[in-house]
């Protein structure tokens, strides 16, 4: 496997410089930070712990991987996406690997709700729309995932197949969902989940967890019938 990490950033200065630090670059090859837009020094440290760096003016987490993806060598067949804020371990990643170098998966979802999660890493409406959103995934696709959570890995080959189009807070579950409708093999590992460190944009606020959430609920609909490319 040649594994490529995406991990999408905006002001993770406190954070990214750790975490790019505890990533086994034996496992994986290429680290490519998305900065989104960050005013102060998180691209300047990602750079000094050997990420590449790609500025993505649209803001947007969707964006944000979307940008970071361009960039990715002709050669890697096994994505990994993560958080730079921390509260994903690096020491997992060989949890999300596993299946997919086992030839079992195609795509891996690290489990928050599987895991041991940090008292107060995961606000109420954080748990909430987790809820919300995976009875729903099961209601119309038929199928029971746990979490939405961003620590994950995917074969490249059926990334490309699923065709990701969201820009922002859908990116996740659109991911989850067109790999159940391309019937790709999903699935679920447990995986700790920490104290992020400094303030959320999207659950930091009270704007931001209703765009979010919107975002997700109308992706989930939106996606019924989705066509993909051969």
């Amino acid at each position: 496997m040649i594994v490529a990490a995406i991990i999408p950033a905006l002001d993770e200065e406190t954070a990214i410089g750790a975490l790019l630090e505890a990533i086994d670059r034996t496992r994986v090859r290429d680290v490519i930070v998305g900065d989104n837009g960050s005013r102060d020094r998180t691209a300047a440290i990602a750079a000094s712990h050997r990420a590449l760096v790609v500025p993505v003016d649209e803001r947007g987490y969707g964006a944000a991987c979307a940008g970071a993806l361009a960039e990715l060598a002709a050669d890697v067949d096994t994505i990994l996406f993560m958080d730079a804020d921390g509260s994903d371990d690096p020491a997992e990643i060989p949890l999300l690997l596993e299946p997919i170098a086992a030839g079992r998966a195609d795509l891996v979802i690290g489990s928050r709700a599987l895991g041991t999660v940090e008292p107060g890493a995961l606000t109420p409406q954080q748990r909430f729309g987790n809820w919300l959103a995976t009875r729903l995934i099961a209601l119309i696709y038929h199928h029971r995932y746990t979490d939405l959570g961003p620590f994950r890995a995917i074969r490249r080959e059926v990334l490309e197949r699923i065709d990701m189009r969201d820009r922002r807070y859908g990116w996740t579950v659109e991911m989850q969902i067109r790999a159940l409708q391309l019937g790709a093999r999903v699935a679920e590992v447990p995986v700790s989940y920490k104290r992020r460190v400094g303030r959320s944009k999207i659950s930091g606020s009270v704007t931001g967890v209703i765009k979010a959430g919107w975002g997700i609920v109308y992706t989930i609909f939106r996606l019924r019938g989705s066509k993909f490319k051969s």
